[in-house]
């Protein structure tokens, strides 16, 4: 996964100038932005986080799978990973509420209830809103510019 981020930022870096070169509209600079962004801060938790940190999530091939952490990852010493082997980690945790259902309740009484648990990660959260972004305004950031008139085109650019 790492090499193909890596080709994938280097693509990124190469269609942004691009996309600047032909003076693409404002909203559409920022969303390739964004992606681009995304893309790049899961690339360097991939290619260096492994080495910093004592805990991530990796590959166990005695077990076979994918073996997770408990706790808060530290920075020094000997990183759980080797250079391109990291785990990406640029999460939002926002537990608000921790608590119980009441015992009342049919089928969850006494179970455990935790409001706003979804973990967010960054970097795809950047990727996502950019992506979105992009497909419900497309119609207004890929409109073609006339410039048989030019009153007309600097309109439609703005």
């Amino acid at each position: 996964m790492t090499l193909f981020r890596l080709v994938a930022v280097i693509f990124g870096s190469w269609l942004i100038v691009k996309f600047a070169k032909e003076k693409y509209s404002r909203g559409f600079m920022v969303c390739v932005a964004l992606i681009y962004a995304g893309a790049l801060g899961n690339l360097i938790d991939s290619m260096f986080y492994g080495m910093l940190f004592d805990k991530g999530l990796h590959f166990d091939a005695a077990v076979g799978d994918y073996v997770g952490y408990g706790g808060i990852a530290s920075m020094g010493g000997k990183g759980y990973s080797s250079f391109l082997h990291g785990s990406v980690v640029d999460m939002l945790y926002f537990p608000m509420v921790k608590t119980t259902y009441p015992s009342w309740l049919p089928w969850v009484g006494g179970e455990p209830f935790e409001f706003f648990s979804p973990i967010f990660n960054i970097a795809d959260m950047a990727i996502s809103t950019g992506v979105i972004t992009l497909l419900v305004f497309q119609k207004r950031f890929y409109r073609k510019v006339e410039t048989n008139n030019p009153l007309v085109a600097e309109q439609q650019l703005q």
